[in-house]
């Protein structure tokens, strides 16, 4: 119990623990007939609209845990690990979680209106730690260190989304949901271990991401249905 204790207050817990399900969750996919198999991938939840409009909201949620291939969740592995343990650090193990997951929800959500395609992986949960890095970038620009950090993020970003406009069967639309999100969701949660975030920002954040999720998801209707 005591190891179990120093390991949640000393290393990056959370982070650990995504990354764990969902090396478990690729190993579930190999083993249930491959994780390149678009029907495998279906039914273990995979985005898919015509499922969502069905009812299967779970789809939202599901995908940011599946990956196709070794390639992608190796690539995905590697910027979940070393992002995560940075967000984690600034925002806490339960704020990382709430980005992540609700960062992921947003990207699947922008999918969803914009994007026919079935989709999975990590990426729109990744894009949203980006996106959380630069909204403490912009709230905390007088830190010189943390000016410095944001600005190369800033160029990493872009150069992602410069390089998914030139590659096929990418979900570009997730990644930019996820960004948005994660950009959002990081004024809502806060970040106390760096300072206060105006009230007004959060409130604004929150207001501005309903928002966007209820015109995606009546996007997603119209254009799918």
């Amino acid at each position: 119990m005591t190891s179990l204790k120093r390991w949640w207050q000393t290393e990056p817990a959370m982070t650990q623990l995504l990354l764990g399900i969902t090396v478990i969750v690729f190993l579930g996919e190999f083993l249930l007939g491959g994780s390149t198999v678009p029907a495998v991938l279906y039914m273990l939840g995979a985005k898919n609209n015509q499922a969502i409009i069905a009812g299967q909201w779970w789809r939202l949620i599901t995908p940011i845990f599946l990956h196709m291939g070794l390639t992608h969740i190796a690539l995905n592995g590697v910027v979940i690990y070393f992002m995560g343990m940075q967000i984690e650090a600034l925002f806490g193990h339960w704020r990382l979680l709430a980005i992540y997951l609700l960062g992921g929800i947003s990207g699947n959500i922008m999918s969803f209106g914009l994007s026919p395609d079935q989709s999975v992986g990590a990426s729109t949960a990744i894009f949203a730690l980006f996106g959380a890095f630069l909204m403490v970038g912009e709230s905390f620009w007088e830190n010189p260190m943390i000016r410095q950090l944001t600005g190369q993020f800033l160029m990493f970003t872009v150069l992602n989304l410069v390089f998914d406009l030139f590659s096929t069967g990418i979900d570009i639309w997730g990644h930019v949901g996820g960004l948005i999100g994660g950009f959002l969701i990081g004024y809502m949660v806060g970040v106390p271990r760096m300072g206060k975030i105006p009230t007004i920002k959060r409130l604004l954040a929150g207001i501005t991401l309903v928002i966007a999720w209820v015109a995606m998801i009546k996007l997603g209707f119209t254009n799918f249905q």
